[in-house]
C-alpha cells in the first residue's frame, strides 16, 4: 500500500479531524513504530507501521463508522476535551471518547443546537473545511427590531472588527416581540462567534442562538442534551456530499489541456 500523510491516516481512522490530528502530532502525542513523530510531513504505511496515539494503537480495520446528532445545551464546550475542566459535548455521549468521535460544527458556550459527532475523518474534513461552504441554519433572537439597512448588510456581507468581510448570508424575520426579533439565518461559513459579531456590529446584539441544521441534517425535536444515531438515509446524504466534494476537488486540481490550433 502506498504511504500516506500521518494526519490523513489518523483522520481516516476516526481519531480526529485532520487539523486536530496535526495538533496531536505537534504535541508529541503520536508514535510510529515506537518513535515519537512531530513532523507534519511524515508519511506512513497504515498496513505495515504501528501507529499509537496517547499509547493506544490505531487500527484502520477495526473502525466502525458512527454518526451522531446531538442537541448541545448552553454552557457545554464544543471540543473533545477542555484544559480548564469545563463540560464538553463529548461528555453527553457515553462512547464518544472511546470511539474517537469528533465534534463537527462548533458552537460557543452560550449557544445551543445541532452538533454532529463522527469518527468518519473524510466527512469531518468536508463539513469543516472553509472552501466547501456548506449551509448552516440558525434561529437567532436579537435585541430590538432591525431595519432594512440591517438586512441589506447581512445579505451583502458585514465588515468585522478585524477588517474582513463575511460572505453574503440569508436572513428573514420569523416573528417579533415587544423588545426582540426572532430571525432565521443561513450561513455558508463558520467563523468564530460569527453571528454574534455580525449582529453586534449592526446594533442588534444576540440574546439567544440555536443552530437547527448542518447541510442536510436537521435538529428536529431532539431535546437539549439528547443525542441520536443518524438514520441510514441521513448517512447516505452525508456520504454523497463527501463524494461530490471529492470529485469537485479532483476536477479543480486537474490541469487544463491546451487547445491545438
Amino acid at each position: 500500500m502506498a504511504k500516506e500523510r500521518l494526519q490523513k491516516v489518523l483522520a481516516r481512522a476516526g481519531v480526529a479531524s485532520r487539523r486536530e490530528a496535526e495538533e496531536m502530532i505537534r504535541q508529541g502525542r503520536v508514535d510510529v513504530n515506537g518513535r515519537m513523530v512531530t513532523e507534519l510531513g511524515t508519511k506512513v504505511d497504515p498496513e505495515q507501521d504501528e501507529i499509537r496515539v496517547d499509547g493506544v494503537r490505531v487500527r484502520l480495520d477495526q473502525v466502525r463508522k458512527r454518526y451522531i446528532a446531538l442537541h448541545k445545551p448552553r454552557h457545554y464546550i464544543t471540543t473533545m476535551r477542555d484544559q480548564f475542566g469545563r463540560k464538553t459535548v463529548v461528555d453527553l455521549v457515553p462512547f464518544a471518547a472511546e470511539e474517537h468521535l469528533v465534534p463537527v460544527g462548533r458552537l460557543d458556550a452560550e449557544s445551543e443546537g445541532l452538533i454532529l459527532l463522527t469518527n468518519d475523518g473524510d466527512l469531518v474534513n468536508v463539513l469543516t473545511h472553509p472552501r466547501y461552504q456548506h449551509e448552516k441554519e440558525y434561529v437567532v433572537e436579537v435585541y430590538g427590531h432591525p431595519n432594512e439597512d440591517f438586512f441589506e448588510a447581512v445579505k451583502h456581507g458585514v465588515v468585522l472588527e478585524d477588517g474582513t468581510r463575511t460572505l453574503p448570508a440569508k436572513v428573514r424575520v420569523e416573528r417579533k416581540t415587544d423588545d426582540t426579533t426572532i430571525l432565521r439565518v443561513i450561513l455558508r461559513e463558520g467563523r468564530k462567534r460569527q453571528i454574534r459579531r455580525m449582529f453586534g456590529i449592526l446594533g442588534h446584539p444576540v440574546r439567544k442562538l440555536k443552530r437547527v441544521r448542518i447541510g442536510p441534517i436537521t435538529l428536529g425535536n431532539l431535546p437539549r442534551g439528547a443525542w441520536r444515531e443518524l438514520t441510514p438515509k441521513e448517512v447516505k446524504a452525508l456520504q454523497q456530499l463527501v463524494r461530490e466534494q471529492t470529485r469537485k476537488t479532483k476536477t479543480a486540481r486537474r490541469p487544463r489541456q491546451r487547445r491545438r490550433r
